[in-house]
């Protein structure tokens, strides 16, 4: 991995298509990045998030990441000077309505100048040092067998096996893989595999599958199952989620840069 440096300015709006990337590279400023439309996979050495409209990532200065986009995504980032909020690293922030509509205002094509967008700034500065984090990340374990199971799980997100069949295919025992989880990544492996297929989840709505084939894709017993865990996780229903991942008008998209 090779970071490049972008200093793109302020605030800018950047339309991507479907799967488009956004390859490894890292900013002089701190950065909010909001998928206003689509769902956004955000990437760093030490895991990955998966951003959809309601939510937006903060990332430090100098954190390398890449972005990849599920479902036509409109992807607007601010830039601050300064640390807000407090985060240690990158997180995943609640929008509010209010956010949204200043980040939105930044990002549009006529933006505002001067002391409004100032004003602007500062509201969502404010916003920010109020908003809530929330536990979205999906933390990538440094471990060769935690690793191998974790590759197994991506592929198929949907596979049962309990933690001591994984055990004997990687060669490790139960007790050992599980203490390993709570080390590499501060949480259990049942809360990891949670995470890693409601993640998966809403990368196949953003794609346009049904609720019925994402249950299924992601091993759960059946859609109610599924809804419910989801409703649990991002306060909204899977139909729901999909249809706002969804453009209101589609926007050609410009080359990533």
């Amino acid at each position: 991995m090779s970071p490049t440096r972008q200093d793109p300015g302020a605030a800018r709006l950047l339309p991507l298509a479907h799967r488009q990337r956004v390859d490894w590279h890292d900013h002089p400023h701190h950065q909010l990045a909001y998928p206003s439309h689509g769902v956004l996979r955000v990437s760093t050495a030490a895991g990955t998030w998966v951003v959809p409209p309601h939510r937006a990532v903060w990332l430090p200065a100098g954190v390398a990441h890449t972005h990849q986009a599920h479902g036509p995504t409109q992807l607007r980032t601010v830039n601050f000077g300064r640390p807000v909020g407090g985060f240690g690293g990158p997180a995943v922030l609640a929008v509010s309505p209010l956010l949204r509509e200043i980040i939105i205002a930044l990002t549009a094509d006529e933006a505002p100048s001067g002391r409004r967008r100032r004003d602007l700034e500062r509201v969502a500065v404010d916003q920010l040092r109020q908003v809530e984090e929330l536990p979205l990340r999906l933390p990538l374990p440094a471990d060769d067998r935690l690793r191998s199971i974790a590759a197994a799980l991506a592929d198929d997100p949907a596979d049962r096996r309990t933690l001591a069949e994984f055990g004997r295919a990687v060669g490790a025992s139960e007790r050992t893989l599980s203490r390993l989880f709570r080390r590499e990544t501060a949480m259990s492996f049942p809360q990891w595999r949670t995470q890693m297929r409601l993640q998966h989840a809403l990368v196949l709505l953003a794609d346009g599958a049904s609720v019925t084939r994402v249950a299924d894709a992601c091993g759960y017993a059946g859609p109610s199952a599924f809804i419910q865990a989801f409703q649990n996780a991002f306060g909204t229903t899977p139909g729901r989620f999909a249809n706002r991942c969804s453009p209101c008008t589609p926007t050609p998209a410009r080359p990533a840069g």
